[in-house]
Formats: C-alpha cells, sequence, structure tokens
C-alpha cells in the first residue's frame, strides 16, 4: 500500500482513538494496515498502560450529577484523574458525563457492577488521555410521587450534590442543594448521628475537661450536662436540618423545612478528592531523572 494511503488511515486511527501519530503508525504496521485490529491493538495496549500506572496517584477529576427529571432517577459520580489540567479537558468531562449516564440508565447495585459496565468506556479513555482514571464511587437516587430532586455543581464540579425533598418544589431543592455544598453536612437529622461517633466525641471531652480548672470540683451531674453539651455543639455543626441556613441566617434548616410543609429524604455531596492522598510532583528531581 501506497505511503500516502497509510498517513490517510493513520489520520482515520487517530480520530478514532485519540492516540499519538508514532502510536497509531505502529498499530497500523503490526496488524497489515487493518483499521480495526489497529483499533484493538491500541486498546489491547491503553489496558497495559492503565496497569502500569497503577501505583500512581489519582485524586483530581470532576463529581457530576446526571438527572432525568422525566424517569425521576439520578446518578451522581465522581472520577478520579491525575491532573487538574485532565480533569478540565473536554474529554475527561466526556467520559464522566458518559460513566453518569450509563449509571443511571442501568442502576447498578455494587460499583464493581458500575465497573464492569463502564470497562471499555475507560479503556478508550486511557488511551486517549492517557492517565491513570479511576471510577471511584457512586450514588443513585430516586425521586418518588410528590418528591423533588434538587442538585447543585460547585465550581465545575469539584462539588456534586444531590438532594430529595418530601414535596413538590424545584426551587427549594436547588436551594438546599446550594447550601449542602457550602455547609458539609453528614446526617440529616440529629437521630442520623451514629453511637460510635457519640461515643469518640464524648471521649475527647471528658479528656479535655481533666485539663479544665473552672470544672474541678463540679458536681458529677452538671460535668455530665456540660460534656453532653459540648458533644451535641460538635456533632451538630454535621447536621443538616441543624446548621443556619444558607440564605436565610435568621434560621436553621429545620425551620426553613417545617415552613413548607416538607423534609429531606436523602442527600449526596461528593467533594472530589475527599479522603485520598494528594499528589506531589518534584519537577527538578524529575528533571535531573531524565537526565542521568
Amino acid at each position: 500500500m501506497a505511503s500516502g494511503n497509510l498517513i490517510e488511515l493513520i489520520k482515520i486511527l487517530r480520530e478514532r482513538t485519540g492516540a499519538g501519530m508514532m502510536d497509531c503508525k505502529k498499530a497500523l504496521e503490526e496488524n497489515d494496515l487493518d483499521l480495526d485490529r489497529a483499533g484493538d491493538y491500541l486498546r489491547e495496549k491503553g489496558i497495559a498502560k492503565a496497569a502500569k500506572k497503577a501505583d500512581r496517584i489519582a485524586a483530581e477529576g470532576l463529581a457530576d450529577v446526571h438527572y432525568c427529571q422525566k424517569c425521576g432517577v439520578c446518578s451522581v459520580v465522581e472520577v478520579n484523574c491525575e491532573t487538574d489540567f485532565v480533569a478540565r479537558g473536554d474529554d475527561f468531562h466526556n467520559l464522566v458525563s458518559e460513566t453518569g449516564k450509563i449509571v443511571r440508565l442501568n442502576r447498578p447495585s455494587t460499583l464493581e457492577q458500575a465497573k464492569e459496565l463502564t470497562k471499555e468506556l475507560y479503556t478508550d479513555a486511557t488511551v486517549k488521555i492517557g492517565e491513570k482514571l479511576d471510577f471511584r464511587r457512586f450514588d443513585i437516587l430516586t425521586r418518588e410521587a410528590n418528591q423533588t430532586i434538587g442538585t447543585y455543581i460547585h465550581m465545575g464540579g469539584k462539588i456534586a450534590v444531590a438532594v430529595v425533598i418530601d414535596k413538590e418544589d424545584q426551587e427549594l431543592a436547588d436551594q438546599l442543594a446550594m447550601h449542602i455544598a457550602a455547609n458539609a453536612p453528614k446526617y440529616v437529622t440529629p437521630d442520623q448521628i451514629p453511637s460510635d461517633a457519640v461515643e469518640k466525641e464524648t471521649h475527647i471531652q471528658l479528656e479535655l475537661m481533666k485539663d479544665d480548672p473552672k470544672l474541678a470540683g463540679k458536681p458529677e451531674a452538671m460535668l455530665k450536662n456540660i460534656v453532653k453539651g459540648k458533644v451535641n455543639k460538635v456533632l451538630f455543626e454535621s447536621v443538616l436540618s441543624e446548621q443556619t441556613y444558607l440564605l436565610d441566617d435568621s434560621k436553621k434548616v429545620s425551620q426553613v423545612l417545617a415552613e413548607n410543609g416538607t423534609k429531606v429524604i436523602k442527600f449526596v455531596r461528593y467533594l472530589v478528592g475527599e479522603g485520598l492522598e494528594k499528589r506531589h510532583d518534584d519537577f527538578a528531581a524529575e528533571v535531573m531523572s531524565q537526565t542521568k
């Protein structure tokens, strides 16, 4: 086949896969200039590259909400990559959006199932993007009759929120989603605080009290009430109903909900990279290592 045809095939393969020109040339030459086989070859190489990247840190990325108002199903996903540069790119945005769509349509029950559903998508994306990619987590919310799902995306996908309220009120639901994004609650109401969290905070407050001379000699009953008050103060900061409402600082969220005759059924808040080790590059060391 003439070199002109090879150039045209390289162009087509690059458009299909997003792989580099030399990778496409090699793939075509090793597969008798067959586009389909060359594409499979590149995908296989993408898998190999992904395996080599397994020890890298993927703590950047995007969180996204994919909501169908007609069917009342909403997916929230977080997908990680290695660099913020990639996270801002169209290819990565498309990957995250497609991930959310697949999750919403298929409603997997586990992350393993979700990853299996998106396996081919991530294989292709790894070849095209060239970084370690990780589908980290997802959640699915459904809207029942007379309920509303509110959503909010902050900073282009650094925080994603979806919340379900027991009333048909889109404006209120979206405002609550904004509040949740800003105030990062962990629980809807105080009764959702797990007992181990109460015990842990109680222990911390008791230890602090030992070093407070103002409490020396106080009756035990009084000390118990003081500890309980301090524990509640700390833990209630993470309770949605007890937080000061973002759009009206004269009210708690519980008051706003009561005035509107509704309650929060469930919410999901994803902060990208939350709890993950961040990547710290030493550029000087990298340059030196490549010059040896």
